[in-house]
Parts: C-alpha cells; sequence; structure tokens
C-alpha cells in the first residue's frame, strides 16, 4: 500500500460516502527528496466492511469527525470503570504510547485488571493493509511470499482502525463496555454528546449499531489527523529532505542497521523510500516470530501453561488450527522508538539497548535472556513451546550458535541507538 500521497480516511469519507465533503490535501507525509507521484491508493469499495454501508440523513465534513473522535479519544466516561480513556494508554505526550513503564496497563470495570500486551504507539499506521496470510513484496514478484502481513493489533486482527477501536471500548480489561449499547449509553450522556447529534444527525442515538459504527468512524478520522499521527518531523526526515545531517555516529549507526548480513534491521523496520518515493515507515507490517523470553511481569504468566501465541491466540481465535503461525507477532514501526519505556509485545524490554543485544545475542548468548532448567542448561525461546520452535525467524542476524560472536559490538549498539533516536518526532534544530 503506498505511503506517499495516500488518501487520508477523512479524505476516503469524502469520496464514497460524503460527496458535498470539501476533500482534503491528498498527503501523508512532507515532500520528499526524491520524486513522488500524486496518484492515490485506490480506496475500498463503499459498505466493504459494513460501515460505510449506514449511511446518515446527515453527512458530517471530516473535520468535524475529527473533533468527536478527539474528544472520544480522551474521554474516560467511555470506560466502565470512569477512569480509562484511549489516551490513558496512548498518550499524546508519548507519541500515542504507553506513558509509564508497565509491561502492561490496567484497566477492567475496576481500573485493576491487569491486560497481557503491552501498548503499541498508534502513530504511523495510516497505510497498513488489512491482514493477508500471504504476502508478496518483491516489487510484484508473485514467486516470493513474505508471510502473513497487515491488520491492526499486535496480532493482525483487526482489518481497519475504526474495528480496532471496538476492541478497547470492548475488552474485559480495558474499558470493560459489555457491549456497543453501553458504549452508545455513554454517548448519550457524555458532555459532546449534542456536538455527537450536531455531526451524526438528531436521530443518531435511535440505533445503537449505527451510532457505534459513526463514533467508530470517528475515532478512525481522527487517527488520520496528520499533525498529530504522522508528522514526518523528525531528524531522519529533515535528513531525508536535505535540512539535517548525520552525526558520524547516527551515520555509523544507520549503516548497521541497514547491513544485511549483520543486523538486518531493515528486512522488516524498512528505511528506505517507497517504491513511489514516500518517507519510509520502519515497518513491513508483517508478522514474524523472534521468541522473546517470557516476562514474568505479566500476571496471566503465572500460569505455566498460559502462552501468548499471538496469530494463533488466545485472543485472536480464527487462526487456532494454524500452527505454523503461533508465536508471530506484527513488526512495530520504529519511529518514535526511543521514546518508549517497554519493549516487544510483552513489554520484556525496558531500554532499546536490552533490544538490540537481544537480537544480535539471542542465538550466540541465550544465558543472558532465557532461565535456566533445573539441569543446567537453558531454557531458550521460554515464551514459546518446543513444537511451535520451527516458526523462529532464523535470518541475520538469528543464524548463529552459542559461543560465536555477536555480529554488533557494545560500541555499534550504542551507534544504532543514535540513529535510532533520529527517528523521534518534533526534532528541532539548534
Amino acid at each position: 500500500m503506498s505511503s506517499s500521497r495516500l488518501l487520508s480516511l477523512a479524505a476516503l469519507l469524502a469520496v464514497l460516502v460524503l460527496p458535498g465533503c470539501q476533500r482534503p490535501t491528498e498527503s501523508n507525509a512532507p515532500p520528499a527528496a526524491s520524486p513522488t507521484t500524486t496518484t492515490a491508493e485506490k480506496p475500498r469499495p463503499a459498505g466493504a466492511d459494513g460501515i460505510y454501508a449506514v449511511t446518515l440523513a446527515r453527512q458530517p465534513s471530516a473535520a468535524e469527525m475529527a473533533v468527536v473522535g478527539r474528544a472520544m479519544f480522551s474521554d474516560p466516561g467511555l470506560s466502565a470503570s470512569g477512569q480509562m480513556s484511549c489516551a490513558s494508554c496512548h498518550s499524546p505526550q508519548h507519541a500515542y504510547g504507553p506513558p509509564d513503564d508497565l509491561a502492561v496497563q490496567h484497566g477492567g470495570p475496576d481500573g485493576k485488571q491487569p491486560g497481557v500486551r503491552a501498548v503499541p504507539s498508534l502513530r504511523y499506521l495510516q497505510t497498513v493493509t488489512a491482514f493477508s496470510e500471504h504476502h508478496f513484496d518483491n516489487d510484484g514478484d508473485d514467486s516470493v511470499d513474505a508471510g502473513p502481513t497487515g491488520g491492526h493489533t499486535w496480532d493482525g486482527r483487526s482489518d481497519s482502525t475504526h474495528a480496532q477501536a471496538a476492541v478497547p471500548l470492548l475488552s474485559t480489561y480495558e474499558m470493560a463496555n459489555a457491549s456497543p449499547a453501553e458504549v452508545v449509553a455513554r454517548l448519550r450522556r457524555a458532555p459532546y454528546a449534542d456536538q455527537f447529534r450536531a455531526t451524526f444527525g438528531q436521530d443518531i442515538f435511535d440505533d445503537d449499531t449505527k451510532a457505534f459504527r459513526w463514533a467508530s468512524m470517528a475515532l478512525e478520522v481522527f487517527q488520520e489527523t496528520p499533525e498529530e499521527f504522522y508528522p514526518f518531523d523528525s531528524k531522519f526526515d529533515a535528513v531525508l529532505r536535505k535540512q539535517a545531517k548525520f552525526t558520524a555516529q547516527e551515520a555509523r549507526g544507520q549503516a548497521l542497521f541497514n547491513d544485511e548480513k549483520k543486523g538486518n534491521c531493515a528486512s522488516c523496520h524498512i528505511s528506505a523510500f517507497t517504491s513511489d518515493g514516500g518517507f519510509p515507515l520502519f515497518s513491513d507490517f508483517g508478522l514474524i516470530a523472534i521468541g522473546v523470553p517470557r516476562n514474568p511481569a505479566i500476571p496471566a504468566n503465572a500460569d505455566p501453561a498460559y502462552f501468548d501465541l499471538g496469530l494463533c491466540g488466545p485472543l485472536r481465535t480464527d487462526l487456532q488450527d494454524r500452527p505454523e503461525f503461533c508465536g508471530l507477532f506484527r513488526t512495530p514501526s520504529l519511529r518514535n522508538v526511543s521514546t518508549r519505556h517497554v519493549f516487544m509485545h510483552n513489554g520484556v524490554f525496558h531500554s532499546l539497548d536490552e533490544v538490540l543485544r537481544f537480537y544480535v545475542q539471542r542465538d550466540v548468548r541465550p544465558e543472558r535472556f532465557y532461565p535456566r532448567k533445573p539441569d543446567g542448561s537453558v531454557a531458550r525461546y521460554d515464551d514459546l513451546p518446543a513444537k511451535y520452535h520451527g516458526n523462529l525467524n532464523a535470518d541475520a542476524p538469528f543464524d548463529r550458535e552459542p559461543g560465536q560472536r555477536p555480529v554488533w559490538s557494545e560500541a555499534d549498539i550504542r551507534d544504532v541507538v543514535a540513529f535510532l533516536k533520529t527517528l523521534d518526532d518534533g526534532w528541532r534544530s539548534h
């Protein structure tokens, strides 16, 4: 899916169901230093997933919906506890990621129920495609199957942002609403209820299904706000526009990041311009198994029989009979990665240094990351049952054996961290 000159969801609405709206500017990235195309991605047909088929007596503008979506995003009154909003976990001050160093956040009816996965950032997701079991990413070469890709959430089970919005609203350990109707009941009591009616029609609350669907759409349109969710204003972006230069350390880190025989990071965290000149999002949004260590800080992991297997469950249920997918999780964007305090789907690491050491030392020094068995051997890949170990990625740097030298030194790791820090939004020259 093109990451340059892409119609935002707001623009799609104008094209598909809001013909009276003014179409916004087509852009999801600032002008690149290389040529770009003005051809927008072909939108999905109206009604493709049901939401566009729910018509309104009044056709709201994208700007109006974004205002409602912003109000909803910050409203703890939409949760059963009255304490949790979308912004509680996806903090605007933290690149729409978690505001703390907890492995998982707490919600539920009492605000005390722990989740089972770390909270991802909501930035730079505007081009995530619907989940597909087979993805061909070699410039259209159908002979190269890159495997499953796309979808929102760590296991790709939501095919759009508005579908993903329903997940925390209804999750028993997040906002804990019992049903869409309960969400709509809370919307009727919200301080912005009149604004919701003015946007979607005075009769919008007469139909719970319609109201919930357009509430989800309002959240999606808000999350298509460029300056909030894809500003492309990091130092890396300034370098692409030839407005800044990397330091010597940052340049070394970039080279190590891109080196296919060493870090090989860019094989999943795409760092090059897209084929049409768009700025890189630092993810192919594919799903991959890398065998991160089990995190004892997650209460669910106290049960030795419990395993979070990503694509094949337990949160995702449609692929539970596909053992080849067990242990696979979606590759996140690395933009703003250095602003985070927890990393990986289970929040097991708490610094970029730890993460990078794991990548280059997972197989050469496994004792650094995994516990010992009673016989003294290392329990490698302890958060993935042995029958699924064949799903683990074995490309560089995961192609080495215990005792071999890691592909990066500690100095190399410092250089790569310096490069990754250039991906943080809000950079200003001094």
